[in-house]
């Protein structure tokens, strides 16, 4: 069970994101905060905080360094309405987990959510757009040296899945995940799990 905490100034926001997010399995909304002040004034009982970048008083990414002080386990993932390049780029350097826009759906947001959880440091599509705009999806060719069972793996990697929610999705063991993960890295010529879930949106119906 990954037990959340959410901080966002708009309560409706965060009513919202408190309600998708607490209906997915695996996920419990267990606190929510209208403020950096507030989250920071104890600590909280949460694996995964979803933060607002944009904050009255300091900014997401003052507070999560704060918060890394304090708490120096828990998972950030940065959240933000209208996002730019810099954003993305400057909560990242500052150790965020992942970056998701607002305009992502649910099910993106949960996968972020579960991504960031597990390590994978995911993008929302919007997000990873402004980081590359000009990112054109890999041609099949580039596909053609891996496996079914690879293709899979990628597919379920750009959903923000990590190798334990991958293994149990295809009945894999979490070992053969890993080793799927490598050759995939590996033939795409990329270096990072987050390169691999990007060229998976180029996948389309393919």
């Amino acid at each position: 069970m990954i037990r959340l905490a959410i901080v966002d100034d708009q309560a409706l926001v965060r009513e919202g994101l408190a309600l998708i997010l607490g209906a997915e399995a695996g996920i419990e909304v267990v606190a929510e905060f209208p403020d950096g002040a507030a989250l920071l004034r104890e600590p909280v009982p949460a694996d995964l905080i979803l933060l607002d970048l944009y904050l009255p008083g300091a900014d997401g990414v003052a507070t999560m360094l704060r918060l890394r002080a304090q708490q120096p386990l828990v998972k950030v993932l940065m959240l933000t309405t209208v996002g730019s390049a810099a954003d993305i780029q400057r909560a990242l350097a500052a150790g965020a987990d992942g970056f998701v826009l607002k305009d992502a759906t649910g099910a993106e947001l949960a996968a972020a959510v579960r991504g960031a959880h597990a390590g994978v440091r995911p993008l929302s599509a919007s997000a990873a757009d402004l980081l590359w705009p000009r990112a054109a999806p890999i041609p099949a060719a580039d596909l053609s040296s891996l496996t079914p069972r690879e293709r899979e793996v990628l597919e379920l990697l750009g959903q923000g899945m990590g190798n334990r929610e991958i293994a149990g999705t295809l009945c894999l063991a979490e070992r053969t995940v890993k080793a799927h993960v490598s050759n995939v890295l590996a033939k795409l010529d990329v270096t990072s799990r987050t390169q691999a879930a990007l060229l998976a949106r180029g996948l389309g119906g393919s």
